[in-house]
């Protein structure tokens, strides 16, 4: 505070002669004061609940002196405008803007140095304020503070100006804490001073030339550059001091003013040739576009992930492989539709540049980290080492091995209490390679969804031979093609021909091993792309489960069991649009998490304006080796409606209700703003319409309320009692029918093989006791012959592991129901063993 803001002896008495219609009064007793007074008079009459007209003529009058103000005194008077210290609500400042801000804008041009992050929020809310009237009077402030944000800031060696990292937010101070003695070096402060001035998410030509200029003469600028970056990428989420009255003090990573600080970072960072800048700015934008808590469509910091996504994709084309690494890595995390949509144009902008495919240049950006042909590295811990390997179907291992060559699971004693920085840099390796190995999984899924195809030295280069990809690319099964075989394009449709097997060395080069045990050898010229049983016969899908489970071989995701939805008569009769799983009642917190992995976004349901209903949309994968400019895009859309089963005190919905699933088209000529038509499903390709249906059965087979085996025991809040009979017992969908097919294979490998059969539905299971029939898609049981629900929960994570031991599962993709449906197959045939009364009582009351 400045000392001047008390009472001003004799102002209530011209205020009051000027209301009594003494024209005059007021400015004549002003101009009796001397400076010190009329600064003094200004913050009186600056503040709410002054007479508007007095204080109008008042403080016009005194706006056009020269009052001495100094920086403090401006800071004050606009401190008291906005922020936490304000004395004007969001109302009162909106009618009395065009009263109290010009005064505060006259002392900040008559200061040096003035508060440039409250004069940005007064530009941006007087251009708000401009449709209440008086445009010429609200432009007047506009142009004002404009030119004042246009002046360069007092530069002092040694020390940054207050608007440069400030207080508004916890990243300035901590930057100021951690890097002071960097941050006063000689043209930092200049360089700093530009990058604040960048409030856009790009920037122009010109203020890039200037940028580097300040960068190239600032005391190791590029080092500044990079702690502030790191800096911002580990910075939490908090509140920060909002200085917009009408905001709502959501939670993010900076304010206003150092937002755009980083912004400018980042767009200076494409001038620094050195290796660590792809990767901090592609940390940038997957920390600030990861949405509030970690998840959801509302960023962090959605205009420092905007802007970090387009650096991104304006890096050279020497460059673009690490770009597209880095933006490849950010679809599973960032849901938030803008950033979406901005990371598509710069994944299409940058491989344009390089003139590859932006796939293709995902593959060719796959680190090895220092594993060798074998899929492993060595590391010595003194007497010790510790082996990092990656094994089929992309599991990676942390193994330690002794002098005398005696294998270890766990680090030993020695190692943890001489070595701990040595195995503190191994373990954070081996969490390095379990998240890479994660995204290969993720991308090649992708690969099997479009149709991708590869020439055959790319793929022994990328794939086969490559230490990390290679373990997740051998578990699976491809088809191969000669130069002039038929190629089907990704489209689903024909083989011609084109022969399948699983990735085997042949040689000094590979071949792929057919399910009956022949190998067609991989030759030069040939093309090869991951098999899926939609484009196979029924007895070839057959033969290919059935060779996976004698071999007992896990894929790193469902390839060979994987489930196909082809086009059905009912929705040949609809045409436009598919009701296959409509009208289903959907928990919409576990629905939401598996839309937002699986990579459909949309408006969230609730109890707010708007919240009744939403649209969850996915753009479906393109072939890899399509050109951004050729071909056809295509998205589903998958309709979901609030259910009013009550919400809670968020107001985030508990239930919805599935409606249709729709599809749309865009000609990839037309850019990444094309427009989107919507089509006829008969024109969907089948990969396509296949794909996307599995995605809906996935949310309906896990979040539906049928799926609860408690739902009858929920008293009056259980509802749909009659849809969770019909679900929990009724018709088997697509992935319960390939639960069945594997079943039927498994149970006779089984100690229990003799008390379990299959029916249409359900696995009846013979215990001693009595006879259960469980239900292959829920996993509900009944008891015989009373057909009464018996309610048996297991611990997924303990009896999945348990069934897992007992006998091999392929796998366990569609959460778990194979393990479930096992785990209380073998607990059933043993039922005069269970000793859980919750079971037993029900056992005694369904007999």
């Amino acid at each position: 505070m400045v000392g001047i803001t008390g009472p001003v002896a004799g102002l209530d008495e011209a205020v009051a002669g000027e209301r009594a219609g003494a024209t005059g009064t007021l400015e004549v007793f002003l101009d009796s004061l001397d400076a010190a007074g009329r600064r003094a008079a200004v913050f009186a009459l600056q503040r709410p609940g002054t007479h508007r007209g007095s204080a109008e003529r008042g403080l016009a009058h005194l706006a056009g002196q020269r009052l001495g103000w100094s920086a403090a005194e401006s800071d004050l008077m606009l401190a008291r405008l906005l922020g936490r210290d304000a004395v004007f609500g969001p109302t009162e400042l909106r009618e009395a803007f065009l009263v109290v801000v010009p005064i505060a804008v006259a002392a900040a041009e008559q200061v040096e140095e003035y508060d440039r992050t409250r004069l940005r929020t007064l530009r941006h809310l007087a251009e708000s304020y401009r449709w209440y009237g008086d445009t010429e009077g609200y432009g007047e402030i506009r142009r004002r503070i404009d030119a004042l944000l246009a002046r360069e800031a007092p530069v002092v060696e040694g020390r940054l100006p207050r608007h440069l990292l400030d207080e508004l937010d916890d990243y300035g101070p901590a930057m100021r804490a951690a890097h002071g003695e960097l941050l006063s070096g000689a043209g930092v402060a200049a360089f700093l001073g530009h990058c604040a001035l960048l409030d856009k998410p790009r920037a122009t030509r010109v203020w890039r030339r200037r940028a580097a200029e300040l960068l190239a003469g600032a005391d190791r600028g590029p080092e500044v550059v990079r702690r502030l970056l790191e800096g911002i990428a580990a910075q939490p989420e908090h509140r920060v001091h909002d200085l917009n009255p009408f905001g709502m003090g959501l939670a993010s990573l900076a304010g206003d003013a150092n937002t755009s600080l980083v912004r400018g970072l980042l767009w200076a960072s494409l001038d620094i040739r050195e290796e660590w800048v792809v990767p901090l700015v592609g940390a940038v934008a997957l920390h600030a576009g990861t949405g509030l808590g970690g998840s959801g469509g509302m960023c962090r910091s959605q205009p420092l992930a905007t802007a970090a996504v387009a650096v991104l994709g304006e890096l050279p084309a020497d460059r673009a492989e690490a770009a597209v690494a880095e933006l490849g890595r950010l679809p599973k995390r960032v849901v938030n539709r803008t950033v979406a949509k901005g990371i598509v144009r710069a994944r299409e902008a940058v491989s344009a540049r390089a003139g590859v495919t932006a796939s293709m240049l995902r593959e060719r950006a796959v680190p090895a980290l220092g594993l060798d042909g074998r899929g492993a590295r060595e590391v010595a811990l003194g007497a010790y080492t510790a082996e990092l390997a990656v094994r089929e179907p992309g599991t990676a291992l942390l193994s330690f091995r002794g002098p005398e060559g005696r294998l270890l699971k766990t680090a030993p004693k020695q190692v943890r209490e001489a070595r701990a920085e040595e195995l503190k840099e191994v373990r954070a390796g081996l969490r390095k390679l379990s998240a890479l190995l994660a995204e290969e999984r993720a991308r090649l899924e992708e690969h099997l969804a479009a149709g991708t195809t590869w020439p055959a030295e790319d793929w022994q280069r990328y794939y086969a031979d490559h230490p990390v990809t290679g373990a997740v690319a051998r578990a699976l099964v491809w088809e191969v093609s000669g130069g002039d075989g038929e190629v089907s394009g990704g489209d689903g449709e024909g083989r011609g021909g084109w022969a399948a097997g699983l990735p085997e060395r042949a040689g000094g080069g590979w071949a792929l091993a057919a399910a009956d045990g022949t190998a067609r050898p991989v030759a030069a010229g040939d093309r090869l792309r991951l098999w899926h049983p939609l484009r196979a016969g029924d007895e070839e899908v057959a033969e290919w489960r059935a060779a996976l489970l004698d071999r007992e071989g896990r894929q790193p995701f469902k390839q060979v069991f994987r489930e196909v939805y082809p086009l059905t008569p009912a929705e040949r009769e609809t045409a436009s649009y598919s009701n296959r799983f409509a009208g289903h009642v959907l928990r919409y917190g576990q629905a939401r998490a598996l839309m937002t992995v699986r990579g459909w976004a949309g408006r969230h349901l609730g109890y707010f304006s708007e919240g009744d209903s939403s649209e969850l949309v996915k753009e479906l994968p393109a072939p890899g080796e399509l050109p951004a400019a050729e071909g056809t895009r295509w998205r589903a859309r998958f309709f979901v409606d609030l259910v009013d089963q009550g919400a809670y005190s968020d107001g985030i919905a508990v239930l919805c209700a599935t409606d249709q699933v729709r599809f749309e088209r865009r000609a990839a000529g037309g850019g990444p703003r094309g427009p989107w038509e919507a089509a006829p499903l008969e024109e969907v390709p089948p990969l396509v319409l296949s794909e996307a249906l599995r995605d809906v059965d996935l949310f309906v087979g896990v979040a539906s309320v049928g799926a609860d085996p408690d739902w009858r025991d929920r008293g009056t809040d259980r509802a749909y009692g009659d849809y969770w009979m019909r679900w929990g017992f009724g018709e088997l969908g697509e992935g319960a029918r390939v639960r069945r097919e594997t079943l039927a294979r498994l149970l006779p490998r089984t100690r229990i093989a003799d008390r379990v059969e299959l029916t249409d539905r359900f696995l009846r299971v013979r215990g001693e006791l009595g006879a259960y029939r469980i239900h292959l898609g829920s996993g509900n049981v009944l008891m015989e012959p009373s057909d009464a629900y018996l309610c048996v929960v297991v611990d997924r994570s303990r009896e999945a592991g348990r069934a897992a031991g007992r006998v091999f599962l392929p796998f366990e993709e569609d959460g778990g129901m194979l393990s479930v449906i096992l785990s209380k197959a073998f607990l059933l045939a043993a039922d005069d063993r269970i000793t859980d009364p919750t079971i037993t009582a029900q056992l005694r009351r369904g007999r």
